[in-house]
């Protein structure tokens, strides 16, 4: 049963090594609807905090030439805010250190300048200047305004179980750990977004939001989620289901687990569950993404002793963009990390080789980055 809560995964951490060297961050993304014309657009927000105990008064940027020359590593805490659609943007807002105020342990805090998270409301605003965006490479920024005020309901949580456990996270045994506090969340409240203001509202949000921390990134970093479903079989919008796909190349310690997924699908309150680090299910997984003239496509079939699932995913590269990471030890090597919140596709899922539905997905949120590892 991964559907359960833990608190304490949420919380802070980078605690000894990983203050001087490590990642934490909280990710939130969901569907707003345009207050004058009633179109949806997917927006993200994201907290992120990078090495800790390197910071000061002002952020530490890796990707400043000065530092780059000088082997700097980062430290500050990013404000991460945008929208994919038409008119997408990325904007990245940072803090120093000592400028944020933490409190790391179960329920977490957030707070600074007027940008505050925990796990039930989020507000902020964060704003780059042209101009300044352009002169700022370092930054990794887009342009625009975007101002949130939201509440925050975990409705189903992907808990992933030993792998991101208390013993394994004071080990620190993998490079990147995962925890889905709520792979279905109901967001309420409103977004603007240069000036245009936007409601969000717990039915039509279709909400995600998720907390991955560690040392560096997965390659290939593999995403999809989606609580927007409609069963083919029974010509019904689901309204207590979601699925969760991640992972790409978890790495414990020296040991690389190449093209590994942890996969779950809460099914109108059934778990299926499709997780490598639980052996004695026998989890195999294939998958695929391909870069088309229009769209990027991704291909996944997992299977265990008695369940398997098919999954078909698209998204317009009009509708993406390229999301920004430096490591914390300076490095940018993800360049092509597509991301989107306008996926759609089906997944087919099966037990003891009988279907269970068939569906279509819409709103899905959809991640990949490869880069070449040598």
């Amino acid at each position: 049963m991964f559907n359960k809560s833990d608190l304490k995964r949420d919380e802070l951490m980078l605690k000894p090594k990983g203050k001087r060297l490590g990642y934490d961050w909280w990710w939130h993304s969901f569907t707003a609807i345009d207050s004058k014309t009633g179109e949806e657009k997917p927006f993200f927000i994201e907290f992120f905090v990078c090495n800790p105990g390197l910071g000061g008064d002002t952020p530490i940027l890796g990707q400043l030439e000065e530092n780059k020359k000088k082997n700097i590593k980062p430290s500050y805490l990013m404000v991460k805010v945008g929208t994919w659609g038409k008119d997408h943007a990325e904007l990245n807002r940072f803090f120093g250190i000592n400028k944020v105020e933490i409190n790391g342990k179960a329920p977490f805090t957030i707070k600074a300048g007027d940008c505050y998270l925990d796990e039930h409301k989020t507000y902020g605003s964060v704003t780059i200047d042209k101009k300044y965006s352009e002169a700022h490479p370092e930054c990794m920024s887009d342009y625009g305004s975007i101002s949130w005020d939201l509440k925050i309901n975990k409705d189903i949580a992907f808990n992933v179980g030993y792998g991101a456990s208390a013993p394994m996270r004071k080990l620190n045994a993998f490079e990147m750990f995962w925890h889905a506090e709520g792979m279905k969340t109901k967001f309420s409240g409103e977004i603007s977004y240069n000036g245009n203001r936007y409601i969000v509202s717990e039915d039509t949000s279709y909400g995600y939001s998720d907390k991955n921390w560690g040392k560096d990134f997965t390659s290939p970093w593999v995403w999809l989620s989606s609580n927007n479903l409609y069963s083919v079989v029974s010509k019904k919008k689901l309204e207590n289901s979601v699925f969760d796909i991640g992972g790409g190349r978890p790495k414990c310690g020296p040991i690389v687990l190449n093209r590994k997924l942890l996969s779950a699908f809460y099914y109108e309150g059934k778990c299926y569950e499709f997780n490598f680090s639980k052996f004695w299910t026998n989890t195999r997984t294939s998958f695929s993404f391909k870069e088309e003239e229009d769209e990027v496509v991704w291909h996944i079939k997992q299977k265990t002793w008695t369940n398997e699932l098919i999954c078909d995913i698209t998204c317009k590269k009009s509708e993406m963009i390229f999301i920004n990471y430096e490591a914390p030890n300076g490095l940018k090597l993800h360049n092509r990390l597509w991301i989107g919140g306008n996926g759609r596709g089906t997944i087919k899922l099966y037990h003891r080789g009988k279907l269970v539905d068939e569906l279509r997905c819409s709103n899905v949120g959809c991640e990949y980055g490869e880069y070449d590892k040598k």
